[in-house]
């Protein structure tokens, strides 16, 4: 039977595991996200860099937008700052991502000064890049920039790189009136 911890215990510890992994102690880490499924461009395991990756938070209320696109989720409040939330799995072109108590909120444009968030499926933890292995298929010339490398871990799993400065530069991603 697993350990329990207190949930103190459990936010120091995530705590110091973002901060050393931010300092860059221990090789590079990543943020590892589910998202649709995968069929979609790029599968559903994403790797988001750390520095790209802002906060993750559960889902809030979201506003509804009027004559937006069905993937544009709506607006969010977080601490008193409005938030554009894509729902990444509908947004290309998947299943819309189930709002219930794993679904999560990537606060991704803050440190490229857009308040956006992509709604995904779950959050998945940490995963240090030395644990994973780079893969020959790796998306052709004319793929769209936002999909970055494609990795297999020891899990068997294959997990794709979000890049977040060309997602956040796509005009389809800016385009959200219908």
């Amino acid at each position: 039977m697993a350990r329990r911890i207190s949930l103190r215990e459990f936010q120091q510890s995530l705590s110091d595991r973002l901060l050393s992994a931010r300092r860059g102690e221990g090789g590079h880490t990543l943020l590892g996200v589910e998202s649709g499924s995968e069929e979609l461009p790029g599968g559903s395991h994403w790797l988001i860099d750390l520095a790209d990756s802002g906060e993750v938070i559960p889902v809030p209320a979201l506003t509804p937008a009027p004559l937006t696109k069905p993937w544009f989720a709506g607006i969010a409040n977080i601490r008193g700052v409005l938030y554009s939330v894509v729902d990444f799995a509908a947004w290309r072109g998947g299943a819309p991502t189930p709002l219930n108590a794993q679904s999560r909120l990537v606060l991704v444009g803050a440190r490229h000064g857009v308040n956006t968030a992509l709604l995904v499926r779950r959050a998945l933890g940490l995963r240090p890049q030395m644990d994973m292995h780079a893969t020959e298929d790796a998306p052709a010339g004319d793929a769209a920039p936002w999909l970055g490398g494609r990795y297999h871990d020891t899990h068997d799993i294959n997990w794709t790189q979000l890049r977040v400065p060309a997602l956040l530069a796509d005009s389809t991603y800016l385009d959200i009136a219908l």
